[in-house]
């Protein structure tokens, strides 16, 4: 397969003086896909949502912290982050390899661990933003931060994010429907089963961000059915295994034309 290659100048890929694991001008191609017009409206509109509930609810009754403990999980924490993070994961990859435009990528000196290891930082940087920012505001107006919820969900949610962006990411290497399977586990999984299905909960990366809002927060309002040790490792597990396997899927990719 014959590739046609961007000469070198402002904006090329220029080879790297050695091993590294960032790569400058690949976060910023990366975060240019991720906050275009179309996923920047979608990324906008998810926190926006869960602040209009916030207000509502502030507005129209006293938001004590049971309250608040209850929006900040129901909404916050099992639909706005994971939904967040499969915008950002499966948009930080999948879309460059639907179009071919990976092969651009693929084409230069770069490892394949550095492609994927940037487009993971820039999909958690991005999952952060448009989740732990929101969760901590909204926080701060159901109820001030009583008790410590708000920070302890903030932390939280920005726990998930590091281990929704290494899942979806992978999902976007793995799969071209990457949205939709992303999509049905963040909603069916970690939304409804993750909350109802006793057994499932321990399984759920929203019990292991849980774990450590309950240790931030005051009293026993936040509860999770996983210890924070536990919650801690299988977090690091995920995202380090979710992360090692799409460098190594990335790596035996077979592009059009390639065959």
């Amino acid at each position: 397969m014959s590739v046609t290659t961007a000469p070198a100048g402002r904006g090329a890929l220029q080879p790297a003086a050695g091993p590294r694991l960032y790569h400058p001008t690949v976060a910023r191609l990366t975060y240019r896909a991720l906050l275009g017009r179309r996923r920047a409206l979608l990324l906008f509109l998810l926190p926006l949502l869960l602040l209009i509930i916030v207000s509502a609810v502030r507005g129209l009754a006293h938001a004590d912290d049971s309250t608040a403990n209850d929006v900040l999980q129901g909404f916050a924490l099992s639909a706005m982050v994971p939904l967040v993070g499969v915008i950002a994961g499966t948009g930080a990859i999948g879309p460059e390899i639907d179009d071919g435009a990976i092969v651009y990528l693929l084409a230069k000196p770069i490892r394949r661990g550095t492609i994927i290891f940037t487009k993971l930082l820039v999909a958690i940087g991005v999952t952060m933003a448009f989740s732990a920012i929101p969760t901590l505001l909204a926080g701060y107006i159901l109820n001030g931060n009583g008790l410590n919820i708000a920070v302890a969900y903030t932390v939280g949610a920005a726990a998930a994010s590091v281990a929704y962006a290494a899942i979806f990411l992978l999902l976007g290497v793995l799969t071209r429907h990457a949205v939709v399977v992303g999509l049905v586990y963040a909603l069916v999984w970690e939304g409804v089963v993750g909350n109802v299905v006793p057994g499932a909960r321990t399984l759920s990366v929203q019990q292991w961000a849980l774990a450590v809002a309950q240790k931030l927060a005051h009293g026993d309002v936040v509860s999770s059915d996983v210890s924070l040790a536990t919650g801690i490792v299988l977090l690091a597990v995920v995202t380090a295994g979710a992360t090692w396997f799409a460098g190594r899927r990335l790596r035996s990719l077979k592009l059009a034309g390639e065959e």
